[in-house]
């Protein structure tokens, strides 16, 4: 998906976009953006904006569940 249909997508009424509080930078870029569109999830990194990972709610909620357990420390 090229960055102008990640604009384009995450710019209508049924678009809901943000940005992590913690970024470790002061310009806000180490940070991985999540976005939601017409209910498919979509991931990017802020510095390659032009790679996005898309995944459904139910796969999101699961890799959420184990980071908060703790299961992926060890790539920390």
């Amino acid at each position: 998906m090229r960055v102008l249909e990640i604009q384009r997508r995450t710019s209508s009424k049924s678009s809901k976009s943000s940005k992590s509080s913690k970024s470790s930078n002061a310009e806000g870029s180490d940070c991985l953006e999540p976005a939601e569109h017409e209910g498919e999830i979509l991931l990017r990194e802020s510095d390659r904006p032009d790679v996005v990972v898309r995944t459904s709610r139910a796969k999101r909620r699961a890799f959420l569940g184990g980071a908060k357990e703790g299961e992926f420390d060890d790539l920390a």
